[in-house]
């Protein structure tokens, strides 16, 4: 029987540190995702455009904070502070989400904690690669169990983010969320570790006897593989996002179901996902990144188009089995095909991976509200099938690594 290498021999608390923190953070960020829309459609009151608006700007604010922090995190300064930072940011932005229901100060003062905060995920895992290098772990396993945490924290938290909201308001559920994020905070403090920054990976230099990844060069965006990647990207999160803003509405809208099959329906893909996740994680090397890439778009192609053919409950729920594949496959091999794509950048190809999804969400946020506003909502996952099958074919030009 093949040994997990990327586990340590024994109980490391290091490792189970970052898996609580992902599993805690994917909680907190879980609570708040679902629950997004009919938050600002039902206590903020606002329009679909609006809605879609909001989840724009955030985006691409979250862009731009982004960029900076992991230009600054690759070269300088101890990335433990800066996820300590983000955390204590999240807290703030669930907080000011608690007690206000002011449509413009949370597009900007609850935008710019919220571009922070959503900075911290890219940088975990950041240093949970740079810790499992210096340690001699797999990575593919380790980033793959980390990934499968966030998956579980889906499980649970869209379904308690629901009962929650429905049936103790928005302003405690924002509470419990900011208290999960004030305890990933306190781990942050107490239990990650510092990684120092080599000399070879500040200036590229490899070290006397030893063999390291050269640094990519400034110019990635360069590379059209690393283009065709992020491109190929941002179309599924796209497809996913349009799916997470739009799905809550449309079924009790034009389906007239219940509130609470929304949470039902996300943490059922979410639970899937982990099996995928792992499986992807463990089959990687014999079929390649590329290959599990394909296989999980063209999952998601059947997804979205299996949502404009049935609409109701039991088929939907079936349906969340290409859901996880799509979603389980991408999330954990994305970032590192993008890892593996800029070698000794994993600051920067991480929060390249995370910006693709970013990119996505603004996308989705225009493109929903648009066609909400326009069409309907049944337009929306017309639009999703079409995304899905352009990004199959550029995922199919991306070379393996």
């Amino acid at each position: 029987m093949k040994r997990l290498y990327w586990l340590p021999r024994r109980f490391n608390p290091i490792f189970a540190a970052f898996l609580l923190i992902a599993f805690l953070s994917g909680i907190a960020g879980a609570l708040l995702a679902p629950t997004l829309s009919l938050f600002l459609t039902t206590e903020v009151k606002v329009r679909p455009l609006w809605v879609g608006l909001f989840y724009t700007v955030n985006a691409i604010a979250g862009i731009a904070v982004s960029f900076l922090l992991a230009k600054r995190s690759d070269t300088r300064g101890d990335r433990r502070t800066l996820i300590l930072v983000c955390c204590l940011m999240a807290v703030g932005n669930c907080l000011l989400f608690a007690f206000n229901r002011d449509y413009l100060t949370l597009i900007t003062a609850g935008v710019l904690m919220s571009a922070i905060a959503n900075t911290a995920m890219p940088q975990i895992f950041a240093l949970a690669r740079e810790y499992a290098d210096s340690s001699a772990r797999e990575v593919v396993m380790f980033s793959s169990v980390m990934r499968a945490q966030l998956s579980l924290a889906w499980v649970i938290g869209p379904p308690l983010a629901f009962t929650l909201a429905l049936n103790y308001g928005f302003t405690w559920m924002f509470i419990i969320a900011a208290a999960t994020f004030a305890i990933c905070a306190l781990l942050v403090w107490f239990t990650l570790p510092s990684v120092p920054r080599t000399q070879s990976a500040q200036q590229g230099d490899e070290p006397d006897g030893a063999s390291s990844a050269p640094i990519a060069p400034a110019g990635d965006w360069r590379n059209p593989d690393v283009r065709r990647l992020f491109i190929a990207s941002m179309l599924m999160w796209t497809c996913n996002t349009l799916y997470i803003i739009d799905m809550p509405l449309y079924i009790t809208a034009d389906l007239g179901l219940p509130e609470s099959l929304a949470g039902l329906l996300m943490g059922t893909a979410a639970g899937l996902e982990i099996p995928a996740m792992l499986l992807a994680g463990y089959y990687v090397k014999r079929f390649g990144k590329r290959n599990m890439m394909l296989f999980a778009v063209a999952a998601g192609i059947l997804f979205y188009a299996g949502l404009v053919v049935f609409k109701f409950k039991l088929a939907l729920m079936v349906l969340q089995l290409f859901n996880a594949i799509f979603i389980g496959i991408i999330a954990g091999i994305g970032m590192l095909y993008f890892q593996d794509l800029m070698p000794g950048r994993p600051g920067a190809a991480t929060t390249l991976f995370t910006n693709s999804i970013s990119t996505g969400v603004i996308l989705a946020g225009v493109l929903q509200g648009v066609l909400v506003e326009n069409l309907g909502h049944y337009a929306v996952y017309w639009l999703a099938t079409a995304l899905a099958v352009m990004a199959l074919w550029i995922s199919a030009r991306v070379r393996e690594v």
